[in-house]
């Protein structure tokens, strides 16, 4: 697909997602009527309210309200200007990143050919990782519309970033059918892209290559003293002080401890979502460079990318199915890890095609 026919798809699937995300914003202010609690159980009316107060453009019920509400603040008018740029520009990068995304996978894997199951796929992922950007970019503005940007900046900072939230997740999966709709109407006509030939051995090693990058972030990173020498080990001073939380927050995927801590049957059914990950991130990358039209170090990239966010859902759906928080803290309660892990998948991820790039490289050359 050429970028003139992939830039509509594109196009719509970036205001669509932007549409959403601010409509769902703009609907936390319902969770605060006195109604809502009869309609919602309390814990899961608190529980939607934090889904959708990342997305808030009303600084009373966005995620720093306090220095903006407070009525003896005597600069609140200059915090909610800065909570205002702060969503402006969250908005605006949720789009651009989209759109880029959208570009870029709509061109290398186009709904074509089979392709449609892999492009829905990816585009679904996609979304979350958007997101995440978004939040990361304006996150110095939400910080200092708090009124507390000079106090412990980076745990602040990685606490904006992990507040996309499950409304992310849900936003990109009706994007992303929308998204191949259009994307299937534009390609009409045009003449089939071929799918790259790939010899299975050098897919199949590739594809473990990249799958080990996860597995060194899934297991051996997130282990808990792994995982608590890394909170501690950067010792930094002043504003830089205490990086542990964001370093931890795009490096690890996950976090377990031995069978001690919990009985044997929960502590394996949790690590078989951990399986389930794996599994899900190698069958990915074994087909992705099968699916793509050309195979370049941009397309393995954020490929590997959207399949590790795949491998993440997949194992908190498992999670949802298993789990019983349901009945005690609200039904909201078991969607609320869905897109958790999203920033260490952008790292691990990138790191992982790139890895499975050299890889298919290497291995095509010597056969």
């Amino acid at each position: 697909m050429t970028y003139r026919r992939a830039v509509i798809p594109a196009l719509v699937g970036g205001v669509l997602m932007t549409l959403l995300l601010w409509w769902a914003g703009a609907s936390a202010q319902a969770l605060q009527l006195r109604g809502a609690s009869g309609v919602f159980r309390i814990e899961s009316a608190v529980e939607l309210r934090r889904w959708l107060a990342p997305w808030s453009y009303d600084p009373a019920t966005g995620p720093y309200e306090a220095a903006v509400s407070d009525p003896a603040v005597s600069t609140a008018a200059q915090y909610s200007d800065l909570y205002h740029t702060a969503m402006q520009i969250r908005f605006f990068a949720v789009f651009a990143f989209f759109v880029a995304g959208t570009l870029l996978l709509a061109r290398r894997i186009p709904p074509t050919q089979g392709r449609t199951p892999a492009t829905l796929l990816a585009l679904c992922a996609w979304g979350p990782v958007a997101g995440t950007l978004a939040v990361t970019v304006s996150a110095p503005w939400l910080i200092a519309s708090g009124g507390r940007g000079s106090y412990r900046i980076l745990p602040q900072l990685a606490g904006v970033i992990a507040s996309s939230g499950p409304v992310v997740v849900f936003a990109a999966l009706v994007t992303a059918g929308v998204t191949v709709l259009v994307a299937r109407a534009a390609v009409k006509g045009t003449e089939p892209q071929p799918r790259q030939s790939v010899p299975p051995r050098s897919a199949r090693l590739a594809a473990s290559v990249g799958t080990g990058v996860i597995a060194l972030s899934l297991v051996v990173l997130s282990y808990d003293s792994v995982a608590a020498w890394i909170q501690t080990s950067f010792n930094g001073a002043g504003l830089l002080s205490e990086p542990g939380d964001l370093v931890r927050q795009w490096l690890l995927l996950g976090g377990w401890a031995g069978p001690s801590t919990a009985p044997l049957g929960d502590w394996l059914l949790y690590r078989a979502a951990d399986v389930v990950t794996l599994a899900v991130v190698w069958w990915a990358l074994r087909l992705l460079p099968g699916l793509l039209t050309r195979i370049t170090a941009p397309a393995m990239t954020v490929g590997a990318v959207c399949a590790t966010v795949l491998g993440l859902l997949a194992s908190q759906v498992l999670h949802m199915a298993v789990g019983d928080t349901g009945a005690i803290w609200g039904y909201a309660h078991l969607f609320s890890a869905l897109g958790n892990g999203t920033p260490a998948a952008l790292t691990c991820g990138t790191l992982a095609g790139l890895s499975t790039l050299a890889a298919l490289h290497l291995t095509r050359d010597r056969s």
